[in-house]
């Protein structure tokens, strides 16, 4: 089981295939593991990178005073297996650590594919942020086990848990998520400014919201894909937030052709 040794914390981290080096960086609450229906489709033409990000999976956050930013981690572990550049793949607070890597490091991104991503400052909808302070009421009233109930319920997984294959599946995640960004202190450091940086991005990217999705994430995808110079949008149908496991194929597809355009 491949780890970096990181100050405070350790990295759990998988590589496989040849190729053009692909990060797939997860989603909060969740790991490594939500990419399983992406690495067969990949490993043939890229070198697949993915890891749980701190306090997530297998990835253990040593303590809770130790400053780090999940953008530097990225960095950090591509430094570590001697990657010089990729394309960086991305979902919800995947795609918000793809996009702070990529305002800090440019020349470093090939392209990016940022699925469902979060971006910090704009608004939530009323009943998105509602959901986020159950998991903080949740918290106080009933410990972490009552946290990852309330999380579950979230609309962001709604449409993901039509399917008992996928609620199998996100339940074991969350099941195996430490909880300590909700439980403990985070040392976080200062995120990146990327709001109003999206004009300076000149990577090819690519934008992917499931039809289904909350309507905040719909908001972000769409000022991304305005202010990003480069970008594309594609809307998935009859797909939610968890559009890479409801609808692989198609995410497979858009994926395998960045990377080949990426080279």
């Amino acid at each position: 089981m491949p780890t970096l040794a990181l100050p405070g914390a350790d990295l759990y981290y998988e590589m496989v295939g040849d190729g053009a080096p692909v990060v797939l960086v997860h989603g909060l609450g969740l790991d490594t593991r939500m990419w399983d229906d992406q690495v067969d489709a990949l490993r043939p033409i890229s070198t697949v990178i993915r890891y749980d990000a701190r306090g997530f999976g297998r990835s253990l956050r040593l303590d809770n005073v130790t400053e780090y930013t999940n953008s530097s981690d990225l960095w950090a572990l591509l430094d570590h297996i001697a990657v010089d550049s990729a394309v960086l793949v991305g979902l919800s607070m995947g795609g918000g650590i793809v996009l702070e890597a990529t305002v800090e490091r440019p020349e470093r991104v090939r392209a990016m594919v940022l699925l469902d991503p979060y971006l910090d400052g704009v608004p939530w909808d009323d009943e998105s942020a509602a959901g986020m302070r159950a998991i903080r009421d949740a918290v106080r009233e009933g410990g972490l086990p009552a946290a990852k109930a309330a999380w579950l319920r979230h609309g962001f997984f709604a449409p993901a848990l039509r399917r008992p294959d996928l609620a199998r599946r996100l339940a074991a995640m969350t099941e195996d998520y430490s909880g300590v960004q909700w439980t403990d202190h985070d040392p976080h450091g200062p995120h990146p400014e990327v709001r109003g940086r999206l004009a300076t991005i000149t990577v090819p990217t690519t934008v992917v919201v499931g039809a289904l999705d909350v309507p905040c994430f719909h908001d972000m995808a769409d000022i991304l894909a305005a202010e990003i110079t480069t970008a594309r949008k594609i809307v998935v149908s009859d797909a939610g937030h968890m559009v890479n496991m409801e609808a692989p194929d198609a995410v497979n597809d858009i994926v395998c052709q960045v990377v080949r355009a990426a080279g």
